[in-house]
């Protein structure tokens, strides 16, 4: 009974937002997914179209099929991290298979010779967005043990209201204080029932200042990170074809977000006079909400061989839910401190993340029906994405913090595409700067791609093969570790996509 009334608890807990930079960035940003074509040119799409994943750049794109059709792409992820953490390396590898492309596009042509219409065309399509699957390993002996980050939370909190009550379960009261209180009240009492810390007056009620329970110079730490989920896009594109030259077109997109994160974190290694010997601490992250966005866009043939195109992305809006659950343990934690498990759960309110806009240009060049080259340019300012409401204090200061923190994100693609009767060979190039205005926090990305197509007429087969890398720091918590691991990442795709001609 007692678990089932903590559940109950958890559900009708709302807490402080405790959302930050990391939340941003998390949904601001996309991998390149999609189609196999579209990935084996690095997604420079932007003057092409042609293809159900350039829609994401050129919402004009769908009028340039020549009929209707579908395709359906699916997608390996082979996600290799190796983090360096005070000199220690540690690796991780991830893989998953997903149905990464599902759509269709309808195209009717004009029967009135008269009109400056050519043709229309109406399209639906998803794209998964982004692909949360991933996991980090990081391990090495550090000087910056975990008690530092309950000392940040804790110095300043006044220890009376930390205590637990008469009658009350524990779960309860950390329940109760993450409501009431606030987050940073709740990792205080976490960090004092779980050993950790103790107030220096242990007897004054109006006591804010604590002193560590832990001994050492060094410690060893060990930090487990696996994430999954996705953030999918489900795209309404109308376009048409305005005399020869011209095609225009719109899209409204429709998303949905499913993240979940859980964290590992064990510490030893203390000096052996110390009371503490081992700490354990744990915390899950889950995510869910949709968004929606727009984009409009055009594509100018200028002769038979040059094509330009723009595309204006809108900010997409998204309306989020979080939970929140974590565990402690240590040699000198509150005998019931297990009762507080991933059972017991703090709900935060709804809330909403605007991401940047974003301008696209870009340039064909076709070659007949041997083959052609394409280059993309996006721009996207990412100190212009918010956490609301605005009227949220603590969201204020973060959207300050990210206003200065991040700058304009510059991408450059480039693709290719050469045919030798029914088969296309294709090539790509992809450049993604820094979100960061330090450009370390988060590095610039780099990417390749390399592709097959085989033309069967009626329908095509096509594999790609994309490689990314992109460097990162790390933070193993948000307080009390300043010196974070240094990540790698290395982010292989292998995809195979089946299209249909109706």
């Amino acid at each position: 009974m007692k678990k089932f009334l903590t559940f109950i608890t958890g559900l009708l807990c709302l807490t402080a937002t405790a959302q930050n930079i990391d939340d941003v960035l998390r949904y601001s940003t996309e991998n390149l997914q999609g189609t196999a074509r579209f990935q084996g040119m690095a997604g420079a799409f932007g003057a092409l179209g042609g293809d159900m994943s350039a829609l994401n750049i050129n919402p004009a794109g769908s009028s340039v099929f020549a009929n209707s059709l579908f395709t359906i792409t699916g997608a390996n992820y082979h996600q290799n991290n190796e983090s360096t953490y005070f000199g220690s390396l540690g690796s991780e590898v991830r893989n998953s298979l997903d149905i990464n492309q599902l759509g269709g596009v309808f195209v009717f042509n004009s029967r009135n010779s008269n009109s400056p219409w050519q043709k229309i065309a109406l399209a639906i399509n998803y794209d998964m967005a982004r692909n949360f699957d991933n996991e980090v390993y990081t391990f090495g002996n550090s000087n910056q043990g975990i008690d530092n980050y309950f000392l940040n939370f804790a110095n300043g909190v006044p220890f009376g209201p930390l205590q637990i009550q008469d009658g009350e379960f524990i779960e309860e009261a950390y329940l109760d204080i993450g409501a009431n209180l606030g987050f940073r009240e709740q990792q205080a009492f976490l960090g004092y029932y779980g050993g950790i810390i103790d107030p220096v007056d242990e007897s004054d009620n109006n006591n804010t200042a604590y002193v560590s329970n832990a001994q050492y110079n060094t410690v060893d730490q060990e930090y487990f990170k696996r994430t999954n989920g996705y953030n999918s896009k489900l795209t309404m594109n109308f376009s048409g074809q305005y005399q020869q030259n011209l095609f225009i077109g719109a899209s409204l997109n429709f998303h949905t977000v499913f993240y979940d994160q859980y964290t590992e974190f064990t510490e030893t290694g203390y000096d052996a006079g110390s009371e503490i010997q081992f700490v354990n601490f744990d915390n899950y992250l889950r995510t869910e909400g949709s968004g929606f966005s727009f984009s409009l866009g055009a594509i100018a043939l200028l002769n038979e061989n040059v094509r330009l195109g723009g595309s204006y992305q809108s900010p997409t809006w998204y309306r989020l839910l979080d939970d929140t659950s974590q565990r402690i343990n240590s040699d000198l934690a509150d005998s019931e401190i297990g009762f507080i498990d991933f059972n017991v759960v703090n709900l935060f309110e709804e809330y909403t993340i605007k991401t940047p806009s974003k301008l696209t240009g870009s340039l064909a060049i076709v070659f007949g029906p041997q083959g052609l080259l394409s280059f993309d340019y996006g721009h996207q300012d990412m100190s212009q994405a918010e956490l609301r409401p605005l009227s949220d204090p603590s969201f204020s200061d973060e959207n300050s913090f990210i206003a200065a923190q991040l700058g304009v994100v510059n991408t450059y693609r480039i693709g290719g595409e050469y045919r030798i009767d029914n088969v296309s060979l294709r090539g790509g190039y992809r450049f993604e700067s820094s979100p960061y205005v330090d450009g370390v926090t988060i590095g610039d990305l780099e990417a390749v791609s390399f592709g097959l197509g085989f033309n069967f007429g009626g329908s095509r087969l096509d594999l790609a093969f994309s490689r990314s890398e992109q460097n990162a720091q790390s933070q193993l918590f948000s307080t009390g570790f300043p010196s974070p691991s240094l990540v790698n990442n290395i982010n292989t795709n292998i995809l195979l996509g089946y299209t249909l001609n109706l």
